[in-house]
C-alpha cells in the first residue's frame, strides 16, 4: 500500500486544528476530524525537538531549536501549491520511532526491490553464463524455488539467508549471489510517509491560521 499527497489530503480533508499551547517554541497542536479520532495527530515542539504522535505512531525529530523552522522551508510553499516532503533528509533527523507494537522503524524491507535485483542478476547469468539451454532453464527455476519463493513473505532475514545460501554449479562454474548488502532493499513505511505529509500540511495550516486577521 502506497500513499500520495492526494490520498493524504483526502484523509485530513475535514481536520481542524486545536491549539493547546503556543508559546514560542513550546507548542502543542492537535489536528482531528470533529467527533472522530480517525487519522488524528498531535504536533508538540520544545527546544530542539518535534514530536509527532497519532494514529500513525510516534516520531521524534531533532535538528534546530525551533523544529517548525526546520520543516518550514521555502520549498514547501513557493512554486507549487503541493506539499513538498524530503523523506531521506527528514529521516536522518529522527531520534526515536514507535510505528507499532511489532515494528519501530521508518523503513521496511521491500520484496519488490529484492526481487528486481535477484531477477536482474539471474537474467545476466542466463544471458552471459555460457550455459546450455537445459542448464539455463534449471538455473532459472532454482533461483525461483530457492530464493524468490522463500523471500516472498517479506521477511528480510529469510530473504538474505536464502540468497546468501544459494549456490549452483554448471560445467565447473559456480553461480552465487554476492555483495547483496551493497543494495538498498527498503522503502519508507506508509506510517512515516503519512507523518511527513502531516508535518508539512500541519505546519502550513498553522502558519496560515497565524496570519489570518483576528
Amino acid at each position: 500500500m502506497s500513499i500520495t499527497e492526494q490520498s493524504f489530503l483526502k484523509d485530513v480533508a475535514q481536520h481542524q486544528m486545536h491549539i493547546f499551547r503556543d508559546d514560542g517554541v513550546y507548542r502543542h497542536l492537535r489536528f482531528k476530524r470533529p467527533g472522530s479520532g480517525c487519522m488524528h495527530f498531535d504536533l508538540v515542539t520544545y527546544p530542539g525537538y518535534l514530536v509527532y504522535s497519532g494514529d500513525m505512531g510516534c516520531f521524534v525529530f531533532s535538528r534546530l531549536n525551533d523544529m517548525f523552522e526546520f520543516f518550514r522551508t521555502d520549498r514547501l510553499y513557493q512554486g507549487s501549491d503541493g506539499l513538498k516532503i524530503n523523506l531521506g533528509y527528514w529521516s536522518e533527523k529522527l531520534q526515536a520511532v514507535d510505528g507499532s507494537r511489532s515494528q519501530a522503524s521508518a523503513t521496511e524491507f521491500s520484496f519488490e526491490k529484492f526481487s528486481r535485483v535477484i531477477c536482474d542478476i539471474r537474467m545476466d547469468w542466463i544471458r552471459h553464463g555460457g550455459l546450455s539451454k537445459d542448464d539455463r532453464r534449471d538455473l532459472w527455476e532454482a533461483v525461483r524455488e530457492n530464493v524468490l519463493d522463500k523471500a516472498e513473505d517479506g521477511n528480510e532475514h529469510y530473504a538474505y539467508m536464502a540468497a546468501n545460501e544459494f549456490c549452483e554449479k554448471y560445467d565447473g562454474r559456480k553461480f552465487e549471489f554476492q555483495d547483496l548488502w551493497d543494495y538498498n532493499f527498503t522503502n519508507y513505511t506508509y506510517r512515516f510517509v503519512w507523518c511527513c505529509y502531516a508535518l508539512a500540511w500541519g505546519i502550513k495550516f498553522y502558519d496560515e491560521a497565524k496570519v489570518l486577521p483576528a
